[in-house]
């Protein structure tokens, strides 16, 4: 019978250590699983913001272009004094001598 109890706790033992091992290994496996979910929401986030930046930088690019475009028509044109009169307008705000502008301060 001494043999007996020897082996039953033996096998006690290893059946719990057997059943720790599993538990440790799922809840390692759980958090494995759980930071990868994370990671992959971050870098989908990350993902978006930088999608939209390019859009954003795509817009600004075409912007310029368009801007490019209409200085090398002024250039072509050989016509310096049109498109110097419109800078110092839009620009610098200059306007001719007696001359009204006026201005809406309602949105202020």
């Amino acid at each position: 019978m001494e043999r007996n109890k020897g082996t039953r706790r033996q096998a006690a033992r290893y059946r719990r250590r057997a059943v720790f091992d599993w538990v440790i290994n799922r809840l390692v496996a759980i958090i494995l699983l759980i930071a990868c979910i994370i990671s992959f929401v971050s870098t989908q986030a990350t993902l978006n913001e930088k999608r939209q930046e390019a859009a954003e930088l795509e817009a600004a690019i075409e912007q310029a272009r368009d801007e490019n475009v209409e200085l090398e028509k002024f250039i072509d044109s050989d016509d310096l004094k049109g498109y110097m009169e419109k800078a110092a307008i839009e620009d610098l705000n200059y306007a001719y001598p007696n001359e009204r502008r006026f201005y809406d301060t309602s949105r202020n």
